[in-house]
C-alpha cells in the first residue's frame, strides 16, 4: 500500500471530518424562500364549534345550544333569537348544577334516568331520527344520560329547597338571579355571528 506524503495525509483527515457548508447568502436565500411559501400558503381552518359562554370555568358551546333545542331538553323560547334564550337557560342550569354539587342531593335511580331518557326518545318518530340528531350534535347516549341525571338532581334540589306554592317560580327566579350576580360568567354570544 502506497503511503501519502505527510502533508496530504493531514489534509485528508481534516477534510474527512468537516461538514461541507453553503455560503451564508445561499442559506439565507433558501430560508427566505421557505418562509415565503409558508406565509403565502392560505391556511384553511374549519370552525368546529363556537364557545358562547363560560360559566365558572364550564364552557357552553353552540353545539350544546343546538342539541338542547333539537332534543327538546329546553323549550324553545319566545322571541326572535332562540339561541339567546336557550343560552340563558343553559347558563342558569350550569349555575344551579354548581349549587347542586355543593349540597349533593340524593342520586336519582337508574330507573328514573331511564324514564327521562325514554321521554326524550318518545319525541322522535324513529330511533334513526334520534341517532341522527345525536350524531349531528356531537354527543352520545352516555352524555345524554348524564344530562338526564343532572336534570333530575337539579329538580330534586329545587323541590327540597323551595316548597311548592304560587310564588315558587318567582322565588327560584330570584335565587338564580342571585347566583348570576355572584358567578363568574363570560357571555360571548353576539347576534348574527
Amino acid at each position: 500500500m502506497a503511503s501519502l506524503p505527510m502533508h496530504e495525509c493531514t489534509n485528508a483527515r481534516m477534510h474527512k471530518g468537516r461538514r461541507r457548508t453553503s455560503p451564508p447568502i445561499i442559506r439565507a436565500f433558501v430560508h427566505s424562500c421557505i418562509f415565503a411559501l409558508i406565509v403565502s400558503h392560505p391556511v384553511s381552518a374549519e370552525v368546529i364549534d363556537r364557545v358562547l359562554a363560560v360559566v365558572s370555568g364550564s364552557l357552553i358551546t353552540l353545539s350544546d345550544v343546538n342539541a338542547s333545542l333539537e332534543l327538546g331538553l329546553v323549550a324553545p323560547p319566545e322571541g326572535d333569537d332562540p339561541v339567546r334564550g336557550v343560552l340563558s337557560r343553559l347558563i342558569d342550569r350550569e349555575l344551579q348544577l354548581a349549587e347542586v354539587d355543593r349540597y349533593a342531593p340524593p342520586e336519582p335511580s337508574a330507573a328514573d334516568v331511564d324514564r327521562e331518557l325514554q321521554t326524550v326518545l318518545s319525541r322522535f318518530p324513529s330511533r334513526d331520527t334520534f341517532d341522527a340528531i345525536l350524531a349531528r350534535s356531537g354527543i352520545d347516549l352516555a352524555h345524554l344520560r348524564e344530562t338526564m341525571r343532572e336534570n333530575l338532581r337539579i329538580r330534586a334540589y329545587l323541590d327540597q329547597r323551595f316548597p311548592p306554592g304560587d310564588e315558587r317560580r318567582q322565588v327560584v327566579d330570584d335565587w338564580v338571579a342571585g347566583l348570576r350576580r355572584r358567578a363568574d360568567i363570560i357571555d360571548l354570544y353576539l347576534v348574527g355571528r
